[in-house]
C-alpha cells in the first residue's frame, strides 16, 4: 500500500491518477512513522511538495536503516539541484515534479518493482542463491583489502563463481591490487537503479583473468561516493547474489551508509583485527555498534591478521579485549606487501606461503563449510591449482 504524506486535504484526489484510489493519506510525520511501524507491508511513501525538505529527508534517512526495501518518493513544486542531491543522499529514491502525474506514475512503478526485488519477491536473476560476505575493519592499514582480494581470488580459483565489490567508494584499492584496468564501477550502477539485471551487473564487471574472479571497482573520482545512494548498493548486492556463488564486499574503515547497507544484506561479516591497541579498540567499538544495530553474532567471524608479530600483544589479549573468540590467525610475512606492490594475489603467486595457507583455510572453514559446501570435493578440484606455483 502507498502512504501519501501531504498537508492538503484534497491531495489523495489530486494524485489519484498516479497512486490509485487506495492511498493512505496522512498529514504529519508522527502519523506516517506510526503507520509504518504498525503495518510492515507498507512499501511506498510519497511525500507532498509542501512538506519541509529536511523533514522529508529525516524520514527517508530513518526508515532506510530498518527498512531498506521501503520506497520514498518526494514531490516538489520546482526541481532544484541542491534539494535533489540532499534527497538522494538521504535515501529518497526519486524526486518528481508535483504537477507531472505521468512522471509520478512511472516513479511509483519503478519503486514498486525495486521493493519487490529487494524483498526477494522479484525474478531471481541467474537462478543462484549466493552468499554475501562483507570484510570490515574499523581501522585502516590492517590488511583488509589484501584479505578481501585473496579470499575472493581463492574462491574463484577453485571453481566458485565469485564477485568482489569494492565499496570503499572514495579510496578503493581492489583494482590496483589486482592490476586491473576497470571499464566500469559502482558509480555506473546508479543509472540502472530500479531496473538492474544480469546484463546491467555484467556491464560494470572487470574480469581477473588469472583466477576467473569478477570485480566491480570503486569509482575513480572520490567525489562520486556521494552520488551512490545506499539503496543502490543493496540492489546491486541482491541482484548479484542471484548470479554468483559468493559476493565479497571490501569496505572502508568506517560505518558509512554504504557499509551499513552491505551489513543489512550480508550472510557473513569478516572482522579483521591486528595486534595493536588502536585496531583492537576500534574493532571493539565496531562490534558494539553491530550489536546495537541488531546484527547476528553468529553471522560474523573475527580474523587476527599478522598474528605472530612480536609487538607485546598476544591473541589471548585480543580475545579478552573483544570479548569474542578469534576464528582464524593469519601470520605476518614480508611477501604480502611485495605481492601487493606487484599487483598479484598471494594465494596464486605463492600458494605454499603460510599466509596463503591460512587464507585458504579461512575460506574453507569460515565460508565454504559454513554455507554447506562439500570441502572434500572442493579440495580435489583445487589440488591442481595449488599443488605447485602457477
Amino acid at each position: 500500500m502507498t502512504i501519501l504524506w501531504d498537508y492538503d486535504p484534497g491531495a489523495a484526489d489530486t494524485y489519484r491518477f498516479a497512486l490509485g484510489g487506495d492511498a493512505l493519506h496522512l498529514n504529519s510525520a508522527p502519523r506516517v512513522s506510526r503507520a509504518l511501524e504498525e503495518d510492515r507491508s507498507q512499501s511506498l511513501v510519497v511525500i507532498g511538495p509542501d512538506i519541509d525538505l529536511d523533514s522529508a529527508c529525516e524520514l527517508a534517512e530513518r526508515e532506510r536503516i530498518d527498512r531498506p526495501e521501503l520506497g520514498v518518493i518526494l514531490l516538489r513544486h520546482r526541481l532544484d539541484v541542491t534539494a535533489l542531491a540532499q534527497a538522494l543522499r538521504s535515501g529518497v529514491r526519486e524526486v518528481v515534479q508535483a504537477d507531472d502525474q505521468t512522471a509520478l506514475a512511472d516513479a511509483v512503478r519503478r519503486s514498486v518493482a525495486l521493493t519487490q526485488q529487494l524483498s526477494g519477491h522479484g525474478t531471481t536473476v541467474g537462478g543462484r542463491d549466493g552468499k554475501i560476505i562483507t570484510v570490515f575493519s574499523a581501522k585502516g592499514g590492517v590488511g583488509k583489502t589484501t584479505m578481501s582480494t585473496n579470499l575472493a581470488v581463492y574462491l574463484a580459483s577453485i571453481g566458485a563463481k565469485t564477485l568482489l565489490v569494492d565499496l570503499d567508494l572514495m579510496f578503493g584499492d581492489v583494482a590496483i591490487s589486482l592490476q586491473l584496468q576497470p571499464h566500469g564501477s559502482v558509480r555506473d550502477v546508479v543509472a540502472m537503479s530500479g531496473h538492474l539485471d544480469d546484463q546491467g551487473v555484467q556491464s560494470v564487471v572487470t574480469r581477473h583473468e588469472e583466477s576467473g574472479l569478477d570485480v566491480i571497482a570503486a569509482p575513480p573520482d572520490p567525489a562520486d561516493a556521494d552520488r551512490v545512494p545506499s539503496h543502490v548498493v543493496i540492489e546491486l548486492l541482491r541482484v548479484a547474489r542471484g548470479q554468483y556463488d559468493y559476493v565479497l564486499v571490501d569496505t572502508p574503515p568506517s560505518f558509512t551508509e554504504h557499509v551499513l547497507a552491505a551489513f543489512d544484506v550480508s550472510d557473513l561479516t569478516v572482522l579483521i583485527a591486528t595486534l595493536d591497541i588502536p585496531a583492537v579498540k576500534n574493532l571493539r567499538i565496531a562490534i558494539n555498534t553491530l550489536d546495537t544495530l541488531g546484527a547476528s553474532r553468529e553471522a560474523r567471524t573475527i580474523v587476527l591478521n599478522r598474528s605472530d608479530a612480536k609487538v607485546g600483544l598476544k591473541a589471548d589479549d585480543v580475545e579478552a579485549a573483544l570479548k569474542a573468540p578469534i576464528s582464524a590467525n593469519v601470520p605476518n610475512s614480508l611477501t604480502v606487501p611485495a605481492s601487493v606492490n606487484r599487483g598479484v594475489a598471494l594465494v596464486l603467486d605463492d600458494p605454499r606461503n603460510p599466509v596463503s595457507l591460512a587464507i585458504r583455510d579461512l575460506a574453507d572453514q569460515e565460508i565454504r563449510r559454513r554455507f554447506g559446501e562439500d570441502l572434500q570435493n572442493g579440495a580435489k578440484r583445487s589440488f591442481g591449482l595449488f599443488g605447485s606455483k602457477r
